[in-house]
């Protein structure tokens, strides 16, 4: 199951801080700056807010390498095509993380490696 409760009713501001994790990463100049920053303030203060934080930026990084992946694979042009498919990938899930957010739980993105734990 891709999503899970937290232990404890987050409060508002810790699911405004769980929403912003999630909706920061696909700002154009924030990209992920705003997990990393938000993750690393508030690490040790909410779970919540840690999960989400963590959850946003781990899947961040996969997108990073998978452009890094379709940038070499744009000699052989199928690159091209790993592009749009990482974008659209990564708006769409993270909208999805952002209303699961929202609605108090933690979304676990499916294609995502977990390089922070």
């Amino acid at each position: 199951m891709p999503e899970e409760y937290p232990l404890t009713t987050p409060t508002n501001d810790e699911r405004i801080l769980g929403v912003l994790s999630h909706i920061l990463a696909i700002v154009p100049g924030v990209g992920i700056l705003g997990p990393l920053v938000i993750w690393l303030l508030k690490k040790d203060q909410s779970q919540f807010v840690e999960a989400n934080a963590r959850e946003s930026l781990n899947f961040q990084l996969t997108i990073i390498i998978g452009w890094i992946i379709s940038g070499i694979l744009v000699v052989v042009f199928i690159g091209w095509l790993l592009f749009g498919v990482l974008a659209c990938l990564n708006v769409v899930l993270v909208i999805v993380a952002t209303v699961k957010a929202s609605e108090n739980m933690i979304y676990r993105y499916p294609i995502s490696l977990r390089l922070i734990k």
